[in-house]
């Protein structure tokens, strides 16, 4: 009986990993019929934001981080850094896209 049992949460086990694979492979399948208005949108982000926080940040003189407040909403993947040297701005959507804004 121990084995009918065993066996039984094997095949549960590879159901399970099988139906998470075909979502993967459904979502990156997804993406990839997506692939321009993701990149148009991505672009727009992080275009617009690495030039708002590099204005406020150094023609404004405020800090990143309040600066960071000023993303409108569904930006909030775009992270932004800052270059005091080169006085510039990144903004990135991780594994997507970047832009970088100088003063």
């Amino acid at each position: 009986m121990a084995k009918t049992a065993g066996a039984k949460r094997s095949s549960l086990s590879r159901t399970i990993l099988i139906a998470v694979l075909l979502v993967i492979v459904g979502l990156a399948a997804l993406a990839w019929f997506n692939r321009g208005p993701i990149q148009g949108y991505t672009t727009a982000a992080t275009t617009y934001s690495a030039r708002v926080a590099c204005s406020c940040r150094f023609v404004a003189g405020r800090d990143l981080e309040d600066c960071a407040k000023d993303k409108l909403a569904g930006m909030e993947m775009v992270s932004l850094s800052e270059n005091p040297e080169a006085q510039s701005v990144t903004a990135s959507i991780p594994f997507v896209n970047t832009a970088i804004a100088t003063n």
